[in-house]
């Protein structure tokens, strides 16, 4: 479904702080599977995520997408395709202060230019699924850890994307809570959603939801895991 292929990502290109991020990186993603990134602080997850959901280019390769050759596209058109194609949780949830759980869902697909009442119906339903209706008009700050990442999941999910992205997901929960992440990730396989997460976290790459991990070193991969 996703192809990289010798991939390269290079910051501060021809400047004295030059950094190589990624050296010549190929990588098969399987549809309606997931695959974990693990590896060291610095050994480039988190860029191969990005790169993957089409919020970078590779500075050299190219990336294929159901067949597509995507790299070299215009920047209106990756931002269709992050849109229609890929949901983002991050580390950091990224919820915005001061509007409700509701509004935060909605938020990605505004730009869509959907018809609201059909959007607020979709979004409430995603509340539902992840046990947040009571939660819909609460201000986000003050939800739980736990219910705060249930509203990033189902704004991830708003758009129905085909691609799940996240980085670092259970960086900041406790046990129970990574566990209840790990268990809605795999309901969501279940429904055949592909989903990619990038962890350092043992509970993540070991849990039975996973169907590949990927090792990584200083840009590299070392450990390709089972197709």
């Amino acid at each position: 479904m996703i192809q990289l292929q010798h991939i390269r990502k290079v910051f501060n290109a021809g400047l004295p702080n030059e950094y190589v991020a990624i050296h010549d990186l190929s990588l098969n993603i399987a549809p309606h599977q997931v695959t974990v990134l693990t590896g060291p602080s610095g050994s480039g997850k988190t860029t191969v995520l990005s790169l993957l959901g089409c919020m970078a280019r590779p500075t050299a390769g190219r990336i294929m997408l159901q067949d597509r050759e995507i790299t070299s596209l215009p920047e209106r058109f990756l931002t269709q395709i992050r849109r229609s194609t890929f949901g983002f949780i991050f580390q950091q949830f990224n919820l915005i202060r001061g509007i409700s759980v509701l509004e935060n869902v909605m938020l990605p697909a505004y730009p869509l230019g959907e018809p609201l009442g059909g959007l607020k119906k979709r979004a409430l339903k995603l509340l539902d699924l992840l046990n947040l209706t009571s939660k819909g008009a609460a201000k986000v700050e003050w939800l739980s850890g736990g219910e705060a990442q249930r509203t990033a999941i189902a704004r991830a999910l708003v758009n129905d994307p085909g691609v799940i992205i996240a980085d670092e997901p259970t960086a900041h929960l406790d046990t129970g809570l990574s566990r209840e992440f790990l268990d809605i990730m795999g309901d969501f396989k279940g429904q055949g959603k592909t989903i990619l997460i990038a962890s350092h976290d043992p509970m993540v790459h070991e849990s039975e939801i996973v169907d590949r991990v990927v090792k990584m070193r200083d840009g590299r991969i070392i450990d390709a895991g089972v197709i």
